[in-house]
């Protein structure tokens, strides 16, 4: 904010406008706009946005903010029991999105869970084996799978390649909406 007077003045005076001709814009006296670019008086943000519109720029672009940085998540990965859980969102509770990754014969002997919940998962590569409740299914690539998470459930790799899926939880039950096809 130091330098806002200056900023101002160099964004009037590339807009080739007058002190005059930004007030009549802006709706700020002509004096409270010169006192704003000597430093003379204190910048609010009664002042700025308006001054941010008649110069086309933003808010940030205005007072020359350093820029924000990396927008990208970078959440780290959580290993257990030789699976890898890749995070991909962050806010608690609610529909919670996984990338799991299962190392070949992945584990080594299958372990029915039951628990509160709903789970949709998506095979990104590799097969993964799921049981659920009496079923015992293959999913290979491409496949998908939807279940209740109160029926007795596991999910293994049984072959010998790495296997990699998307997984979509909801903990209190929350189910995925799937369109077949638009507007239905």
């Amino acid at each position: 904010m130091d330098g806002l007077g200056a900023r101002l003045r160099e964004l009037r005076t590339q807009a080739g406008a007058t002190l005059a001709e930004v007030s009549a814009q802006t709706g700020i006296s002509v004096s409270t706009l010169s006192r704003l670019e000597s430093g003379g008086r204190r910048a609010t943000l009664e002042l700025l946005l308006p001054l941010a519109r008649a110069y086309g720029v933003t808010l940030d672009e205005l007072v020359d903010a350093p820029p924000t940085g990396d927008p990208r998540v970078h959440l780290r990965p959580v290993r257990r029991h030789g699976a890898t859980y890749l995070p991909l969102t962050r806010r608690p509770g609610g529909l919670q999105a996984y990338k799991q990754i299962l190392p070949p014969r992945w584990p080594k002997s299958p372990v029915l869970k039951r628990h509160e919940g709903y789970e949709w998962l998506y095979v990104l590569s590799g097969r993964v084996r799921l049981l659920l409740g009496e079923q015992d299914l293959l999913l290979e690539a491409g496949e998908v799978a939807e279940f209740d998470t109160r029926v007795p459930h596991y999910v293994g790799n049984p072959g010998p390649e790495t296997a990699e899926l998307l997984n979509l939880f909801g903990p209190q039950g929350e189910q995925l909406h799937v369109r077949a096809r638009p507007g239905s």
